[in-house]
């Protein structure tokens, strides 16, 4: 039976080793993937890479982005992606809140023992985001074509 209630399964972080580029790339593509095979989600969300100061940055978190993405285009998953003040938004209420009072919030929202890691908080964060905006959708499609007896 599905509900619309969140419930916390797995997490955690994908640890990229020292090395070279086209290697670290790899690790994450293989982690998204074996995360995607065990799982078996029916659709993958990111959140939208935002301009750094630093272009260097900026252009390595788009590379990484682009492996981890790629082992969802390649499963044929539907890919939905947010921007990072409106997932905050979707999780806190406010869309400028710190890291500290998402990763608080996750822990209420998915009743887990302690705060989860920054990383692993924003995951389980873009995941609600997306959760409550395609609820508010099928809400909103329901509302506009009501079944006719």
């Amino acid at each position: 039976m599905e509900t619309n209630h969140a419930t916390y399964i797995a997490g955690g972080c994908i640890h990229v080793p020292q090395g070279d580029l086209a290697s670290k790339l790899k690790t994450i593509f293989d982690g998204v993937s074996q995360i995607i095979e065990e799982h078996h989600p029916d659709e993958m969300v990111a959140e939208q890479v935002f301009f750094h100061r630093n272009p260097a940055s900026a252009l390595k978190l788009g590379q990484a982005r682009g492996a981890a993405l790629m082992a969802g285009i390649l499963q044929a998953l539907p890919i939905h992606e947010y921007a990072p003040a409106e997932i905050k938004q979707a999780v806190t209420g406010k869309g400028n809140a710190t890291k500290e009072q998402v990763q608080y919030m996750i822990r209420l929202l998915l009743n887990l023992p302690k705060p989860p890691a920054s990383d692993v908080a924003d995951a389980f964060a873009t995941a609600l985001c997306h959760g409550h905006t395609r609820e508010t959708r099928i809400r909103m499609a329901a509302a506009s074509h009501p079944q006719t007896m």
